[in-house]
Order: C-alpha cells, then sequence, then structure tokens
C-alpha cells in the first residue's frame, strides 16, 4: 500500500438484509493513524456498514479494500487476520468466561504464547478494573467494564484498525467518558486507526480527524469533526440544537 493510500476505502457498498437494501452504495475512506466518526439516526445503516465491512454481512455491490487487499468476498476470520477488528454493538462479550478467557479469546488468531501473555499484561494496563476481574466471568461485570473487556479482547488481535459500535451505549456517564478518553488519548498514541459508529454525535465527533453523516443508507455529509460539529445541519438534527 502506498504512502498516500487509504487504510480502508470503501466504493459503492450495497448490503441487504433480505430482500431489503439498507446501504445504496456508501463511499468512505480512512487512512491510517485517522479517527473517523460515522453519526446518523437509529436505522441509518450505521451498524449494517461495520458488519459490512467485518464480512459478518454480505455486500451486495461494490467494492471494499484494506490495507491494499481487496476484502469484499473475504471470510471474517480472513478480514481479522488482515488486522480490521471490529468492537461490536452491545459489547458481545462470552458471559460464562472468565476476563482473562475473553480476552485470550481475542488472540485466537496468534500462536505467539510470549506475546500474548505481554498484551495481557497490556490490556491490563489499559483498563486497571480488568485485573482486579481477571477470574469473574464476563457476564457479572458492569456494562461499563463488559465495554472495556470488548475493547481490550479486539486489542488483543494487534490490529492495525479498529472498527468500534456504540461504545456508549447502556453505560453510566462517567464510565463514557472513560471509555472515550481511552480512545482518544491512549488508543492515539498507539497509533491506532478507528472507525467510530456512536449515537452520541457530539462526544464522536469532538474526537474525531474526520466524519461521515448517514441518512437511510446513503453518505449526505462529509467533513472535519469540527466541520460538522459546526454545520447547521448536524447542530439541528444530531445535537439537538
Amino acid at each position: 500500500m502506498s504512502a498516500a493510500a487509504p487504510l480502508l476505502k470503501v466504493e459503492g457498498l450495497k448490503c441487504a438484509y433480505g430482500q431489503a437494501e439498507i446501504l445504496h452504495g456508501v463511499d468512505l475512506q480512512v487512512r491510517q493513524g485517522e479517527i473517523v466518526s460515522l453519526i446518523g439516526a437509529n436505522g441509518a445503516g450505521k451498524s449494517t456498514t461495520l458488519m459490512c465491512l467485518s464480512r459478518v454481512n454480505r455486500v451486495r455491490g461494490g467494492r471494499v479494500t484494506f490495507d491494499g487487499h481487496d476484502i469484499t468476498g473475504m471470510r471474517p476470520e480472513q478480514v481479522v487476520r488482515l488486522g480490521l477488528v471490529q468492537v461490536p454493538e452491545g459489547r458481545r462479550i462470552f458471559p460464562r468466561l472468565t476476563v482473562r478467557e475473553n480476552l485470550e479469546m481475542g488472540a485466537f488468531i496468534r500462536r505467539d504464547r510470549d506475546g500474548i501473555e505481554a498484551d495481557l499484561r497490556r490490556a491490563y494496563d489499559l483498563f486497571p478494573i480488568l485485573r482486579d476481574r481477571s477470574a469473574q466471568q464476563g457476564g457479572t461485570l458492569s456494562g461499563g467494564e463488559q465495554q472495556m473487556l470488548a475493547i481490550a479482547r479486539a486489542l488483543m488481535s494487534r490490529p492495525k484498525m479498529l472498527m468500534m459500535d456504540e461504545p456508549s451505549m447502556g453505560i453510566a456517564p462517567i464510565l463514557v467518558a472513560k471509555i472515550f478518553e481511552t480512545v482518544r488519548d491512549v488508543l492515539r498514541a498507539q497509533g491506532m486507526t478507528i472507525l467510530l459508529v456512536e449515537q452520541n454525535a457530539n462526544a464522536a465527533l469532538r474526537m474525531s480527524d474526520r466524519g461521515y453523516v448517514l441518512e437511510t443508507g446513503n453518505i449526505v455529509l462529509t467533513g472535519t469533526g469540527q466541520e460538522l460539529l459546526g454545520d447547521p445541519r448536524v447542530r439541528a438534527a444530531y445535537l439537538g440544537e
């Protein structure tokens, strides 16, 4: 991949559930090291976009390129091996496995035991509460703790890019602030590339380099985070002003 090429390039993406087309030709790009937000109303197709990029949902049309590879027809595990990893909506941790076992599941594509142990320590340093809960079943954690676990689990695969789906959903405000602080400061310091789907448009755009606005399966606006925060259409529709 050339230095100027985007890490992720989405061209004319069309996705459907059954006969109902949800995405009608989405175009977006994410460059190395960027935090890019995808905002929009409920039902706009934000989560569908991530599920299609992860290859969990079938792509009906268009092309998706990641790190120079055409991933449009790949299987989900192949996409993960290339380094494109999703933190799903609703966390979807393994409730009967311990915190440590959940983290180890995030490293299922790896065989470097010493490296996995080192990354476990990094995960505990990133979210110290997980160290305290390491022997506790994931299903007994609070919503915020489960979200921290989901993020840390995704990092265990050593991704090149994280796709985060609604990380603030169902979480107490004080923990939302902690999670956004981690995304903004810690992951950016690591050079992590992030595509963020988030209902809290204000928080998402404030921490983002760029953003896209999705309405009924179509991109209708794009710009820097600050440009979109100042756009009267965004302020009226998504910021309650």
